[in-house]
């Protein structure tokens, strides 16, 4: 069988090169789908990594937020609840003992406001976010003074840190803004530290939360955001953090998600879009495929004097039907291959031109996926539109054949 095979193979090549020219050209149709498939796939497959890059890079893939309902649906209509529960420091707490998992925690409210400095009370706008730890993600090392301490927090100490922009908006330095007064929501706080973050753009606040009355929590629901070691814990950890919460909180009040969602949700969406492109793709391989069968018929009606010599001397119709379907599977791999080596052309051609416009460092990707799926065409192709010429010519009859040419 496997001899069998590999002769039908050798006898393709043979029949193939010594009509080069004509077969080349009737694979046009399969060169073109099959560069049109590769530029489309490898395109999609950069825009998804580039997605995925964007998405890594603005939030952390292992992160776990936890935030109050604050809305119910009303007559398909989402309005804020009269009441609600809320994350408090203390729940963040115990909330840090319900984790088995290596993790960071965080406790978060955000808001934006004017704030007054010093004893002339300059006014400043500046973003605020008030934490149950140390710090607030995404910050380094003080540039002065200290981090807040778990003392502080339980004390309920009236201090505040602050970044560099704020150091531009009061035109101090690192170290003389230290002990300084700065007025939040009509409390004074003591400057406690100056800190370096992520975010140097923008004045920024950083207070204790448990300085925030119930009211003012209410008002302003904070956010509880676990940092997981390990992404393969991250589904563990949301398991015992909606366990926790289960317990503590017997009716929903919160929403519980992760990153991964979004990378889910982003994932499905390319793939949706890879599924839609290729199939108004394969209609141009549908054409090539139709070009194969054609050539393979005009094939077998030249070769009939050749098939009934076979068929006379020994070849029995699977014979016929292996030399044929090889034959098929030739041309079509050929015309795939040259749609392989073009569509990558292309979209070499086309990156820097889709850069040049969108100013985005995007780049093609090419993916074993991509090459499977060309080889996986370039069989089904060859089988399918090969099947009829193959079973045409094994039922020629030999005597019949050899008299038509004669």
């Amino acid at each position: 069988m496997i001899k069998k095979i590999i002769g039908s193979f050798l006898l393709a090549f043979q029949n193939i090169r010594s009509r080069f020219f004509h077969t080349l050209l009737s694979v046009l149709g399969i060169v073109i789908g099959v560069a049109a498939l590769v530029a489309i796939l490898s395109l999609i497959d950069g825009m998804e990594l580039f997605a995925k890059e964007q998405i890594a890079t603005t939030t952390s893939l292992n992160g776990v937020v936890i935030h109050s309902s604050t809305s119910k649906m009303v007559n398909e209509v989402n309005v804020r609840k009269d009441t609600f529960a809320v994350i408090n420091y203390h729940h963040f707490l115990e909330a840090k003992q319900a984790i088995t998992k290596p993790v960071t925690f965080y406790l978060l409210a955000h808001s934006a406001d004017q704030v007054k400095f010093g004893d002339s009370l300059k006014t400043v706008g500046a973003r605020i976010t008030a934490t149950g730890m140390a710090i607030a993600p995404r910050v380094k090392q003080p540039v002065s003074g200290r981090l807040f301490t778990e003392q502080d927090l339980m004390n309920k100490d009236s201090i505040a840190l602050v970044n560099r922009p704020f150091l531009k908006a009061v035109k101090l330095d690192s170290s003389a803004i230290l002990n300084q007064t700065v007025v939040v929501n009509g409390r004074r706080l003591r400057i406690a530290g100056v800190y370096q973050g992520t975010d140097e753009k923008n004045p920024h606040l950083v207070v204790p939360i448990t300085l925030y009355s119930p009211q003012e929590l209410n008002g302003n629901p904070p956010e509880m955001v676990i940092d997981v070691a390990s992404t393969l814990d991250v589904n563990t950890v949301k398991d015992e953090i909606d366990h926790w919460l289960k317990k503590k909180f017997p009716k929903d009040e919160f929403n519980v998600f992760t990153n991964q969602v979004r990378l889910k949700q982003a994932e499905q969406g390319f793939l949706l879009f890879r599924v839609i492109m290729g199939m108004i793709v394969g209609i141009s391989v549908l054409v090539g495929g139709i070009g194969v069968m054609n050539v393979l018929l005009i094939s077998v009606t030249q070769r009939t004097a050749e098939i009934g010599v076979r068929k006379a001397v020994g070849a029995n119709r699977k014979d016929i039907i292996y030399l044929f379907l090889a034959e098929s599977i030739t041309v079509s791999a050929f015309g795939s291959f040259l749609g392989l080596v073009l569509g990558i052309l292309g979209t070499m051609a086309f990156v820097p031109i889709i850069k040049a416009l969108t100013k985005v460092p995007f780049q093609a990707a090419y993916t074993l996926d991509t090459l499977l799926i060309i080889s996986l065409i370039a069989v089904l192709i060859g089988i399918v539109f090969g099947t009829y010429p193959a079973l045409r010519a094994s039922r020629l009859d030999p005597v019949e054949a050899i008299r038509r040419e004669s």
